[in-house]
């Protein structure tokens, strides 16, 4: 009679990474590349297209955490170097990562603005949210109740919206008429 063979409980140990992988798949918290691609071309026509589409490929290819991202600031920049500055947050190593040409390109869609300010003679380094404050100080120099200019733009908080009124004597000609 032939020896019995010892049972291999390797093979069992297999199977139980294999479910966990499995189990990895069902609870995971990343997308896949053709996710990721999807996601990015979703800003196509959106009204934040050049913003959204940069933010979302610096965060994707950096690996930026949303407050890393909210945090990147032009000086972290180098169109001619190249390179992107990570200030990384949560005790994290800060690192310079090179950028690739697509993102060259989109960092430079987004940033047109300050050409258009440049070409224009401004002396100010204008920015993309620069036209935001610009619209709250225009709506109250136009005399808009800053309650209206609150909603209008969105703000939870009226002290966000009390600096575009704050400052413009014009609030005060209709008392006294």
């Amino acid at each position: 009679m032939s020896k019995p063979v010892p049972f291999d409980f390797r093979g069992f140990q297999r199977l139980r990474h294999l479910q966990t992988l499995d189990k990895m798949n069902d609870d995971r918290k990343h997308l896949t590349g053709r996710e990721t691609e999807k996601l990015i071309a979703a800003t196509k026509g959106s009204r934040n297209e050049s913003r959204d589409r940069c933010l979302l490929l610096l965060m994707f290819r950096h690996g930026l955490r949303v407050s890393e991202a909210v945090g990147l600031k032009l000086s972290h920049v180098d169109l001619e170097g190249r390179t992107l500055h990570v200030a990384r947050l949560k005790r994290g190593l800060s690192t310079t990562h090179p950028l690739r040409a697509d993102e060259l390109r989109v960092l430079r869609a987004w940033l047109a603005i300050r050409r258009y300010g440049e070409a224009a003679g401004l002396e100010i380094a204008a920015h993309p949210h620069m036209l935001r404050h610009a619209c709250g100080f225009a709506l109250a120099d136009q005399g808009a109740d800053t309650r209206l200019i609150q909603d209008y733009l969105g703000h939870r908080n009226i002290q966000h919206t009390v600096r575009y009124t704050a400052t413009n004597p014009a609030r005060f000609e209709r008392l006294w008429r």
